[in-house]
Order: structure tokens, then sequence, then C-alpha cells
């Protein structure tokens, strides 16, 4: 077995790691998406959304409160559509409370 006993940053490792560099990639997208639908989101509301994990066509949102959540739901067609105009392939919006 071949062991590292020196530090490697964190974009090295997920470079030399297939399974890190997938990971790596999802994460940056779910970024790119939040970044994306922002603006539909009201105001108040953007510091409560948080991009959360991508699986296939479903998307999930970490949102702090119910009220939030109540509100974000609402939006969800007109985000979804949002999205599929900028070509990302959406089919599902998911909410998750964070506590």
């Amino acid at each position: 077995m071949n062991r590292r006993h020196y530090a490697i940053s964190l974009q090295q490792a997920s470079e030399d790691s297939p399974t890190l560099a997938k990971l790596a990639a999802l994460t940056r997208e779910s970024s790119e998406r939040l970044q994306a639908i922002e603006l539909l989101i009201p105001a108040a509301l953007r510091g409560t959304v948080q991009a959360g994990p991508i699986d296939g066509t479903s998307w999930c949102l970490l949102v702090k409160s119910n009220a939030a959540a109540a509100k974000i739901r609402q939006l969800l067609p007109a985000l979804q559509a949002h999205l599929r105009s900028r070509g990302w392939e959406v089919h599902s919006i998911r909410l998750k409370i964070q506590s």
C-alpha cells in the first residue's frame, strides 16, 4: 500500500480521485443553480436558502424555516422553468428544512 505522508490540497485530492472530482463538480453545479435563481427569490428570503445536493434530475434546496419553505414552495414552478431555460434538466426541486 502506498501511503502519502505529506499534505495535499483539496483541489489536488479531488483531481486525483474520480469520486471526489464528481462530488466537487456537483457541488459547483448546485451553487451555480442557486445563483441562477437567486433573483427570483424575494430579497428577504435569499439568506434563508442554501444550495443542496443534486440527484439526477432532482435538486434539493436547504431552507432555514417552515415559513420560508412555504413561500419558496409557491415559487418552485417558476424556479424550475428558469433553470430549464438556462440548460439544466431539473424535473423537481425538493425543499429540506434545516434545524
